[in-house]
Formats: C-alpha cells, sequence, structure tokens
C-alpha cells in the first residue's frame, strides 16, 4: 500500500530581514499587523493568540518570542498610530505653511490614520480595556493631538481664515468625524482612502450650506 504523499504546509506569513535583528523586528510586526486586523474584524475580547499564531502558521509559544500578551499588542498597535500623527503634525509645523495648510495636513494625516489597521484598532477597540498604568501614556498622546488641533483651529480663527468659533468645541468636532472612518469606510467602496478623506476635509472646514457665487 503507497502512503499518501504529505500536504504541503501553507506558506508562513513570516517576512525575512537581512540580520537577525532585522528579521526579529519584522516578524514582531508581521505579528502586530495580523493582530490588528483580526482585532477590528472579530474583537478585542474575541480574539486570542492561538487566533493569531495559526494565521500566522506558527506554535503559540513562538508568538511569546515577541510578544508578552494581547495587551502588549494592542498598546503596540495604539502608540504606533498615534506617535504617527504626532510624527506627521510636528513636520507639517516645521514646514513654514500656514496655519490653514497645516490644518488642512493634519486632518488628512488623521484621517489617514482611521483608515489603516493600527488606526482603526486605536478607534474601535479602545483604551479602555487596558489597564488604568498603560491608559495613562496613550491618552497623554491623545491629548497632544487635541492640543494641536485646538491651536492651529485658533490660529485660523485669529488670522480670519475660519469663521469665528470655540477651537476646542471645533478641534473634539474634526476628531470625532474623522475617527468615524474607522467605523464605516469600506475600501472595497467606490472612492478610495485619500478621495474620502478629502471629501470629509473639505466638508468640515467649508461646511455644506450653499453660498452666493460672490461670497465664496
Amino acid at each position: 500500500m503507497n502512503a499518501k504523499p504529505l500536504s504541503s504546509a501553507p506558506p508562513s506569513p513570516w517576512p525575512q530581514g537581512p540580520s537577525r535583528a532585522e528579521q526579529r523586528q519584522a516578524k514582531r510586526d508581521a505579528v502586530l499587523n495580523v493582530a490588528a486586523q483580526m482585532f477590528n474584524e472579530r474583537g478585542f475580547h474575541a480574539t486570542s493568540l492561538d487566533d493569531v499564531a495559526a494565521h500566522l502558521n506558527v506554535s503559540k509559544p513562538t508568538l511569546y518570542y515577541y510578544v508578552k500578551n494581547k495587551e502588549e499588542i494592542l498598546i503596540a498597535c495604539m502608540e504606533t498610530a498615534l506617535a504617527l500623527m504626532l510624527d506627521n503634525m510636528e513636520e507639517s509645523r516645521r514646514s513654514g505653511r500656514g496655519p490653514l495648510e497645516q490644518l488642512h495636513d493634519c486632518m488628512h494625516v488623521y484621517g489617514q490614520m482611521a483608515t489603516q489597521p493600527f488606526g482603526i484598532c486605536l478607534i474601535r477597540v479602545g483604551d479602555e480595556v487596558l489597564p488604568p498604568d498603560s491608559r495613562k501614556e496613550l491618552r497623554r498622546m491623545k491629548s497632544e493631538i487635541n492640543l494641536q488641533f485646538r491651536h492651529l483651529v485658533g490660529d485660523c480663527v485669529q488670522q480670519g481664515l475660519l469663521a469665528p468659533c470655540d477651537p476646542t468645541v471645533t478641534a473634539f468636532v474634526i476628531q470625532g468625524a474623522l475617527s468615524w472612518l474607522a467605523r464605516w469606510y469600506q475600501p472595497t467602496g467606490a472612492y478610495s482612502a485619500d478621495q474620502i478623506i478629502e471629501q470629509c476635509t473639505q466638508l468640515l472646514l467649508q461646511g455644506v450650506l450653499a453660498r452666493p457665487a460672490h461670497s465664496q
């Protein structure tokens, strides 16, 4: 009796890097990316490390070489999203562009964050599932982002670039509207993420009321 040939195992999505350190970082990044997507699709509590390991075609003990637990994964995903947002806001500030252009740039970057896996994870899962000590740094970063939006809105109002408004309320409205992209945007829809983000940005900056041609 001839033995049946063994079926080949599915290829592992583990990336390979030129050095050991780079390989380890690339593999940790793969864990974070897969976990973030699963958190977004299934929910944080409904996703186990076993699920993540199975998706990566590795054993669960292998994951512990890169992360301690689900909470560490979630924190890393959220911190990455917030750090990128802050870096881009700082880059815009250093560009020397006017406050309205900077506000537009920051809104666009915020929208991009809200339509990418780590940012979606930040918004959909939230930090309430984390221990208080872990939430503290995440909330500090969120507060810094909000503060920068408030300053930009305030500068725009002072220079007559935006209609008079309360910068704090306006900043929360902007962030709230763009954050909602994480819940309703569909990559398979008629518009790309950038097109949707730009439409949202223009609506928030210009409003939806029709204006006479001479007042535009």
